[in-house]
């Protein structure tokens, strides 16, 4: 699955233990019905936000996850979580500078030897 949208919060990297760790994100989807998602990268993904921005407009690619958990009480409750583990910049400008020159159109040459009666044996 994939979402899309506007980068509004990116937080910092969080240690919850030795062993794992999170960072979450926030965008503004562009709908009619602008909604706001909470995702987060775990683990060796939380470096993926390092290159983007507040502003800048995102596909994330998610994983949705869920899970059961028993309270002291013995109470069952259930818990959803939002998982990126790709995400990419949309709209980005394309450097001209980058880009190999263009032909003038004046350099490529005319040709006036084609002859119309000639028949080759293309089917088509």
């Amino acid at each position: 699955m994939e979402l899309q949208g506007k980068i509004k919060i990116i937080g910092n990297t969080q240690a919850i233990n030795d062993k794992f760790k999170k960072r979450e994100i926030v965008i503004t989807t562009n709908e009619q019905y602008p909604q706001t998602i909470m995702t987060e990268f775990v683990q060796d993904k939380v470096d993926l936000l390092n290159n983007f921005n507040i502003g800048q407009d995102v596909k994330i690619s998610i994983n949705i996850r869920g899970r059961e958990w028993t309270n002291p009480k013995g109470e069952i409750k259930y818990f959803n979580s939002i998982q990126g583990w790709r995400i990419e910049k949309l709209n980005e400008e394309v450097d001209s500078s980058q880009l190999p020159p263009a032909a003038p159109l004046n350099s490529f040459e005319t040709t006036t030897d084609v002859n119309d009666e000639e028949h080759d044996d293309l089917p088509f």
